[in-house]
């Protein structure tokens, strides 16, 4: 074998997965077609679950360092009234504020230091696969190994050639985005970054946002902008610079004066997912298994959030420890959250349409919000703290850890940095029962887990809780961590 692990695309979903392979002592080869990082600052957020996440790891330092802001609520088409992030338990009740390049350099510098580094200008133009083993044609050479993930995004190669299907909605209408460099603001074009921006809507549909994603010195801005009954022939070709000048002199105003256009691209409201999220020794994670419009900023997070479900199940078949059926619940927990962000996506879409029907259901959306049970539905949703997995227990198995100050004063999100699984107990005999999982699981022995009811929690690598006090410890030991050491 050439390597263990095959990672297809380098951007935020391959590199969290190539990541948690490392950690774990897995050979991963991370392939990416480009020439390197483009710079393009593309997604725009992480979001309070995948904040966490990165922290589990001792990666969200290097982030907050570079963050523009922190955004304290989130939206849901751009409705009046904001989703709160607060209330869930969760150290960072916000959104970070960062550029997606600025994310892919932080998580590509801590992927160096556990010694791998993405191998460009590397195009995957093949696959093979039978019970042992896969391999990929990349690079005019063959490369073997135990499993292949496809973090190769929508247009995924690595889907097609496995011939999974990726049934969904056909886009209808198509929107640009781009950033620039602002020599002159026009008057009500935001000044702060925020989840509201400087929205304009016209009777026809065309709409526009812009706000800065940049500093004072550099006057970087970000804008959105689709014009009703503009016919693309191909989202694919180069948006020249010019319709970006003209966009942003029709919706702000002549007096706006674009000093330069650093990049742009179109999107649409196609939205797609994956029929299987696994196909034998391969599977889809990030924008290879699901595509939507990009409202909220969904993209970027679900994709790490899948490595994540995906890294630990990996690296523990690979390992030799993992327990039959694992790597198949990837596809069971990670399918329903591609679906959950499809259908509110879709819902926005509804929103955001022109007409009267649509003008009411806006306004009785609006006032829905304002409750706070929706806004705490919706909010909960968005932001990724409220995804619970079936893991076949009550409350709070299948739910996230809620981060929370130990006796001792550490964070209990920060005993994950291993990447193993964590037993938080105050019931000292249990300690002893999960040392025969040692190396796989970490048992930390605390006076008593505040803000839980229960004495005794398991905690999988991916801080969903899978075990409380009720049912024996060791079952839910062997059904998550395999067999105990001889």
């Amino acid at each position: 074998m050439d390597a263990d692990v095959i990672v297809v695309g380098a951007g935020p979903t391959g590199l969290t997965l190539a990541h948690e392979l490392a950690l774990a002592g897995v050979d991963v080869a991370l392939l990416d077609k480009g020439p390197g990082r483009t710079g393009e600052s593309r997604a725009l957020n992480l979001h309070p679950r995948t904040a966490e996440i990165l922290a589990m790891r001792g990666m969200l330092d290097g982030a907050e360092e570079q963050a523009r802001a922190r955004l304290e609520t989130t939206h849901f088409a751009h409705l009046p009234v904001p989703l709160a992030l607060d209330g869930w338990n969760s150290r960072y009740p916000y959104q970070v504020a960062i550029p997606q390049a600025e994310v892919e350099q932080v998580l590509e510098e801590h992927l160096a230091g556990l010694g791998v580094r993405v191998r460009w200008n590397v195009e995957v133009t093949d696959i093979e696969q039978d019970a042992e083993r896969i391999r990929v044609q990349a690079g005019g050479t063959w490369v073997e190994a135990r499993y292949l993930a496809g973090c190769d995004g929508g247009r995924s190669f690595v889907r097609k050639q496995l011939g999974i299907a990726f049934p969904g909605l056909e886009a209808r209408w198509f929107g640009t985005v781009s950033d620039v460099v602002l020599g002159v603001a026009g008057e009500g074009i935001a000044t702060t970054w925020d989840t509201k921006g400087s929205p304009r809507m016209r009777p026809d549909g065309s709409f526009a946002n812009i706000f800065p994603i940049g500093n004072e010195s550099d006057r970087v801005h970000r804008i959105f902008y689709s014009v009703a009954d503009q016919v693309i022939d191909d989202q694919r070709a180069k948006v020249p610079d010019t319709e970006v000048v003209a966009a942003i002199e029709e919706f702000y105003g002549s007096e706006t004066e674009v000093k330069e256009v650093r990049w742009a691209s179109r999107f649409s409201d196609a939205s797609r997912l994956a029929e299987h999220y696994r196909a034998g020794r391969a599977f889809l994670a990030g924008d290879a298994a699901h595509i939507h419009l990009p409202l909220g900023g969904q993209g970027l997070n679900t994709g790490i959030q899948d490595a994540m479900n995906l890294g630990w199940k990996l690296a523990a078949d690979v390992a030799g420890w993992a327990p039959e059926g694992l790597l198949d619940t990837y596809h069971g927990e990670r399918h329903p959250v591609g679906a959950a962000v499809l259908t509110n996506t879709r819902a926005q879409v509804a929103l955001g349409q022109k007409g009267v029907e649509h003008d009411a259901l806006r306004e009785i959306f609006t006032q829905l919000l304002a409750l706070p049970e929706a806004n705490r539905l919706l909010g909960g949703a968005i932001s990724g703290l409220s995804i619970r997995y079936d893991l076949g227990g009550d409350e709070p198995v299948g739910s996230r850890l809620a981060d929370m100050v130990l006796p001792d004063g550490r964070w209990a999100g920060d005993l994950f940095h291993q990447g193993h699984g964590v037993l938080l107990t105050a019931l000292p005999d249990l300690v002893a029962e999960a040392a025969p999982w040692t190396g796989r699981v970490d048992a930390v022995a605390v006076r008593e887990l505040p803000g839980l009811s229960a004495e005794a929690v398991l905690v999988r690598p991916d801080g969903h809780i899978c075990w409380v006090p009720g049912t024996p410890l060791a079952d839910a030991l062997h059904r998550w961590f395999g067999a105990p050491r001889p």
